[in-house]
């Protein structure tokens, strides 16, 4: 009989030498220029309060641009920039007909943001370019670094590749003042020929953007990296409540029509449904007005918000479908009327590949990281590019979950394990076929 405590330990050391020389295998970025490359790009746009002012076609974003096309054409990619503007840097393959992994992610900010949110992909991809250069590494496809534009105005430059824009986008007016049309001037995009960008699918061989998470998962339950599921699907609503405006003072409480009774048991209803059901998504009512709005009028008519957020469509119908069951119920409570209008701010879910999940914890694992699987509530360019390509995202903890602030943080750590995945990530979907 094999004593159990040894055949315990005997697991133990084998699990332990494979995860060792796993790891030996594995390359690993310089952690110095990481972090230097990263520094360096906060001084284009770092205001009074240490926040970036970064925002797209702005002096600051122009600045920067140069600075990191100049960089990718010294290390030795081609570099052009296409008609949204976006900074493409290609570095060629062995083999020829591949199709490009591409990578990367933006650099734009929202006023007085953070340093992380988009730099961290960018910066982390230049490194993985210098790695191979410096070890002599030539991948079978093509590697494109995408540089996305306008990713926090307008997610821009990677819905222009997706085919996801119109005409009348180009019109937007953005942070820095300038419409999408004059912005993409600036930044040497063509406004004129920008709707023939799109790609066609499966044209690029698999995506991937490393990010920071922007909440507080990651960073709570102290794992090293999110392997995104997928980017939730968004829909909006305008709620409109009418009751009946009276007299405040004259009207007795059981007589009232009152807008706003109603409206405050329907923000609580709305919490209570988005609970009921067991996942991760999320009901928000997060703008209120009321009418005639004076203290001694009953008000008569409320419009509020709804935003329900899921990466399953089926669900977010599901929840707006018990949502307008609950308002009838209150609208006979309180004498009032619902009226549900569909706002245009609405995205469908974009799911990540199954594949390349299962590559970015296998890689993570390898390297001794801790993985959690989860989806992102925040927008991405990973969102867009999923329409027209097998799509990967990596997460990396956000300190206390802050962004699109200056207090925003992910620790050096943390930076470089996100980037030691996108490194491996990369060579290992080299080798496997998606398309």
């Amino acid at each position: 009989m094999v004593n159990k405590s040894f055949l315990k330990i005997f697991i133990f050391l084998l699990f332990f030498l494979n995860n060792l020389f796993s790891q030996e295998k594995l390359i690993k970025v310089n952690n110095e220029r990481l972090h230097k490359n990263l520094i360096k790009l906060t001084e284009f746009g770092i205001n009074s309060n240490r926040g970036n002012d970064r925002v797209a076609y702005s002096d600051y974003d122009i600045s920067a641009r140069k600075y990191l096309i100049n960089y990718l054409e010294k290390i030795g990619t081609q570099v052009n920039i296409d008609y949204a503007g976006n900074i493409i840097a290609l570095r060629k393959g062995l083999k020829k007909n591949l199709k490009p992994i591409s990578f990367g992610s933006h650099i734009d900010a929202v006023p007085n943001g953070g340093h992380y949110d988009g730099n961290v992909g960018v910066i982390s991809s230049i490194e993985i370019l210098e790695v191979f250069n410096e070890n002599k590494i030539y991948t079978d496809h093509p590697l494109e670094l995408i540089i996305f534009s306008n990713e926090e105005g307008a997610i821009f430059g990677s819905r222009a590749i997706a085919g996801k824009i119109e005409n009348k986008t180009l019109d937007v007016k953005t942070s820095s003042g300038y419409t999408i049309r004059e912005g993409l001037k600036r930044i040497g995009g063509n406004p004129e020929k920008v709707l023939e960008l799109a790609r066609k699918k499966n044209e690029v061989h698999a995506f991937l953007e490393l990010h920071i998470e922007q909440g507080n998962i990651l960073n709570s339950s102290k794992t090293d990296i999110g392997v995104v599921e997928g980017i939730v699907g968004l829909k909006w609503w305008d709620v409109i409540i009418s009751g009946f405006a009276n007299h405040a003072g004259t009207t007795p409480m059981n007589s009232r029509q009152d807008a706003m009774i109603a409206a405050a048991k329907f923000v609580l209803k709305v919490n209570q449904v988005v609970n009921s059901i067991e996942g991760s998504q999320v009901g928000t009512v997060g703008r209120i007005s009321a009418y005639p709005g004076a203290p001694n009028v009953i008000p008569g008519k409320v419009v509020l918000s709804l935003e329900l957020r899921d990466l399953s469509k089926e669900k977010i119908q599901l929840l707006f479908k018990n949502i307008k069951e609950e308002s009838n119920i209150i609208a006979t409570q309180t004498n009032t009327k619902f009226e549900f209008k569909p706002l245009d701010a609405t995205a469908e879910p974009a799911l990540t590949d199954s594949r390349i999940q299962k590559v970015i914890d296998e890689v993570s694992i390898n390297l001794g990281y801790s993985t959690k699987f989860m989806p992102s509530g925040a927008g991405h360019d990973a969102q867009d590019m999923a329409v027209i390509t097998p799509t990967g995202m990596i997460f990396i903890p956000s300190i206390d979950g802050i962004s699109h602030s200056p207090e925003e943080y992910s620790t050096p750590e943390s930076i470089i394990k996100g980037a030691n995945v996108l490194l491996n990530s990369v060579l290992t979907i080299d080798k496997i076929k998606l398309n």
